[in-house]
């Protein structure tokens, strides 16, 4: 009799979050499962971010510059990878890789003399990890879950990446008073081991539970064959992954723009007090962005489509950068953050993970990362040096940069936009 009714916390998912009985342990398993990387992640992050108000404009376009040919080579390796090993290997590979070079960095920076050198080093190091460890996440979502699933439950998913990134900067504070900044690298190589029972737990339930064998070629005994740069060639050459990445592109733009002005504008701290309001502002970013893909994302979706879904949180920059542009002081440019990086996790990032539901299997796990790393760390070099050259090449102040960034929030509300049309096209064209 048990088995026929659903039990009170499936029922009660079903009608917050339109989970239905038989996706309740994947669901949250890929909560959990994401919950712990992002946490892992945000451990790091304020480290990170306080040291960038130490350089110049140019300093830190450099230091993306590098970012952005390291992510590209680490693209090129996961391709071939991906051609070549046991998918079913491939996935905890990459964490337990990531976690090992963690440890590795800890005695590098036991060891160093250079402290510039090994602050940089940090900095381009976690900036590639950031980016990697969740295009692969998601790429094993969209391989794990139909269309329609992902349409009713990636929202509710990127709520644990959220909840993680509340719980990661608090552990931050926590953690930099109490045992240090290098011996955090040691805490993330830790966490990241934790997720790999998740991985092959929900490789059993895609058959057992979800019934999506059909959804891709079963994976415990295949590879993912073919040129395994071809990633790089379909990423040009099709106009709906081109259009993605340009969407990515203009994302990274935006938000290049308001990091750097936060940067400038948070100079005159020391570097424990810029850790410490980077903390407090990602916990206050991802409070928000948890309720708001945990009860809305979802809805939104099904309810407006995907058009609106993708052009709302542009369309909200656009003003935002105009009254940063009238008021350039930090709560205002904090305020940016917020708005930006809680629309993008909470709304923008999950509707965008959606598009990649209507691609083949090879795209998805070779072009995805092209555009999730290689487009996305572009931007941050294109619009680095743009916002470089604004600053300390023609000399323009924060206000006139700001109304400089609201420009570039129209052009991504409108390809935002025209990329939901395209997706509703070929959701049609498949029903």
């Amino acid at each position: 009799m048990n088995d026929k009714k659903p039990g009170l916390i499936a029922r009660l998912l079903k009608v917050t979050s339109k989970i239905e009985e038989n996706e309740v342990k994947a669901t949250v398993s890929s909560f959990s499962f994401v919950f712990i990387l992002m946490a892992a992640y945000y451990v790091l992050r304020p480290v990170r971010d306080a040291m960038a108000s130490d350089w110049t404009d140019a300093e830190v376009s450099m230091l993306w510059t590098i970012n952005f040919f390291i992510s590209t080579a680490c693209v090129a390796i996961y391709g071939i990878a991906v051609s070549n090993l046991n998918f079913r290997k491939l996935v905890p590979s990459v964490y337990m890789f990531f976690a090992a070079s963690f440890a590795v960095f800890y005695l590098f920076v036991q060891s160093s003399q250079d402290t510039v050198l090994v602050d940089k080093t940090f900095y381009v190091w976690v900036s590639v990890f950031a980016l990697f460890h969740v295009s692969v996440f998601w790429s094993f979502m969209a391989d794990t879950f139909n269309k329609t699933q992902a349409g009713r439950l990636f929202g509710v998913i990127a709520a644990g990446a959220s909840l993680g990134a509340i719980a990661g900067p608090i552990l931050s504070v926590f953690l930099v008073d109490l045992i240090g900044i290098s011996q955090m690298m040691l805490v993330s190589a830790l966490m990241l081991l934790l997720p790999i029972p998740l991985i092959l737990y929900l490789g059993r339930l895609k058959a057992s539970e979800l019934h999506n064998e059909d959804v891709s070629a079963d994976l415990s005994s295949a590879k993912i064959g073919g040129n395994p740069f071809v990633g790089f060639k379909e990423f040009f050459t099709n106009p709906y992954l081109l259009g993605i990445g340009i969407f990515i592109i203009l994302y990274t733009g935006i938000g290049s723009f308001v990091y750097l002005e936060q940067k400038n504008l948070l100079e005159v701290f020391t570097r424990e007090e810029r850790t410490e309001i980077y903390a407090y502002r990602d916990a206050l970013v991802n409070t928000i962005t948890y309720i708001l893909a945990f009860f809305l994302t979802g809805r939104i979706v099904s309810k407006l489509g995907m058009p609106p879904a993708l052009a709302i949180v542009p369309i909200l920059l656009i003003f935002g950068m105009l009254v940063l542009a009238f008021s350039p002081v930090l709560l205002a440019a904090v305020g940016m953050h917020v708005v930006l990086r809680a629309g993008n996790y909470g709304l923008t990032r999950p509707a965008r993970e959606m598009l990649f539901t209507h691609v083949d299997r090879e795209s998805r796990f070779k072009t995805k990362p092209v555009i999730d790393i290689v487009a996305y760390r572009g931007g941050d070099v294109i619009m680095g040096w743009f916002f470089t050259g604004l600053t300390q090449g023609i000399g323009l102040g924060l206000a006139a940069v700001a109304a400089v960034g609201a420009g570039i929030a129209a052009l991504w509300a409108f390809v935002g936009y025209r990329l939901g049309k395209s997706f509703d096209g070929k959701a049609s064209a498949d029903e």
